[in-house]
């Protein structure tokens, strides 16, 4: 199966570090980073989208927890 993930933050380290995790954990970028204004809280976010190949697995909408690969 592949899954897809869209990783979104602030603007600052953390956001980095959650990318980071999901690229050391087998996600691959996909596409580039995105970086937006946020009216309602006034910061800048990101976003970024990751995918992953998972062998073996079928996937089940509601059922397939993302956070488990």
């Amino acid at each position: 199966m592949k899954l897809y993930r869209f990783l979104t933050g602030p603007d600052d380290a953390t956001f980095c570090h959650k990318v980071t995790a999901a690229v050391n954990k087998g996600w691959h970028l996909f596409g580039s980073p995105t970086y937006a204004f946020d009216a309602e809280t006034k910061t800048m976010r990101c976003g970024q989208a990751v995918v992953k190949d998972v062998e073996g697995h079928d996937y089940e909408a509601g059922v397939t927890k993302l956070s488990d690969y």
